[in-house]
């Protein structure tokens, strides 16, 4: 078994890889661009025809009044709560243990706007009313994640969203929904994005997850929190000069991919279903409710990276090029489907899982 060959290296030689839309290089631009009049003219500071219609746009599709084109959600979203902490005069803000501004921003809120966080539930599971009714805090701003990524991408039922919603608002507390990976959640929860979004008082989306372009995102809300917004990006720096190639990547994407958001959900579920298969193999959820879930292994990361090495080798997909460790004797790594899966042959997927099986029993 070819033990010193390096995981990482083994994944970028294999013919098909599992996840994604595949890799990101700069054809990711190049494609989006192709059909692009070269004489139109650039957004220039945040203003021009190109970002204003873009931002039209996506303020309808998702039901609010306004929306903001920002370079990141990281931006965006401390700008959301900043604005929103301001308006009650209280820099206090509520979210998930494992929320994207408390573990993956070097704590930019609170050094950044000085925001307090106050952590909610478990980390090892979604945010439920309870949590939210029995806070002994008073908080200006509850921040949702959907769905919940560092737990597998776990959703709450779609009564548990409209109880917390109603409750904020009977309370005065503003609710923000961390979107990412909105569009993925949909098929799952059978409503439209306008009908989620009319749950919370603002919205961040994504353009490089799901669908897959360059980067960039969108805040939106009413008119009055957008217009708060645009002070606060142009103060953070976030008016550059143009952000078209990021604008157009973002719209082509979203045009080209959101109407395969029910395929990605069902080819996840169906992944899924082989993993749960295997010996010593479980996903988190066990039944995906996006496209994207866990797997966990229980088998110690310096076990199974040679096993899938000489899988990879012999069948010609790559699962991850990355294991994280979580105790000894276990590893994990985050699937997310998109374009790539449907082009793999059935039959290397079948190969793929048996040789997966046999060589964890």
């Amino acid at each position: 078994m070819p033990e010193n060959v390096p995981l990482a290296k083994a994944f970028r030689q294999t013919d098909y890889q599992i996840a994604g839309h595949g890799t990101r290089n700069v054809q990711v631009l190049k494609d989006a661009l192709n059909e692009v009049d070269g004489q139109t003219d650039s957004d220039m500071y945040g203003k021009g025809k190109l970002i204003e219609e873009f931002q039209e746009k996506m303020a309808e599709y998702l039901g609010k009044e306004s929306a903001v084109f920002f370079p990141s959600g990281t931006m965006a979203q401390q700008i959301a709560l900043r604005i929103w902490c301001d308006e009650k005069g209280l820099k206090k803000v509520a979210y998930h243990p494992l929320c994207h501004l408390e573990i993956h921003e070097e704590d930019g809120l609170k050094e950044l706007h000085h925001i307090e966080p106050i952590l909610l539930a478990d980390e090892n599971r979604v945010i439920e009313l309870e949590d939210v009714v029995n806070m002994e805090e008073e908080i200006s701003c509850l921040l949702f994640e959907l769905p919940q990524r560092e737990i597998g991408g776990q959703l709450p039922d779609y009564e548990t969203l409209e109880s917390i919603s109603s409750y904020c608002r009977e309370k005065g507390i503003r609710l923000h929904l961390d979107g990412a990976r909105l569009f993925e959640i949909l098929p799952y929860y059978q409503k439209s994005v306008a009908e989620v979004c009319a749950l919370f008082d603002s919205v961040y989306i994504s353009f490089y997850k799901g669908i897959g372009g360059l980067a960039g995102a969108i805040l939106a809300g009413d008119e009055a929190f957008t217009e708060e917004s645009k002070v606060w990006k142009r103060r953070h720096g976030g008016d550059l000069i143009s952000l078209y190639p990021y604008i157009l990547s973002a719209d082509y994407y979203f045009d080209n991919r959101l109407a395969k958001m029910e395929q990605y959900f069902v080819e996840a579920k169906e992944l899924a279903e082989l993993f749960n298969q295997c010996y010593a193999v479980t996903t988190r959820p066990a039944e995906p409710v996006s496209n994207m879930f866990h797997v966990h292994f229980q088998v110690s990361k310096e076990k199974l990276e040679p096993i899938l090495v000489e899988i990879y080798e012999t069948t010609g997909i790559g699962l991850t090029s990355n294991l994280r460790e979580i105790g000894e004797n276990s590893c994990y790594y985050e699937v997310s489907i998109g374009d790539q899966y449907e082009t793999i042959p059935k039959d290397r997927v079948k190969k793929m899982f048996e040789m997966l099986d046999e060589r964890l029993t």
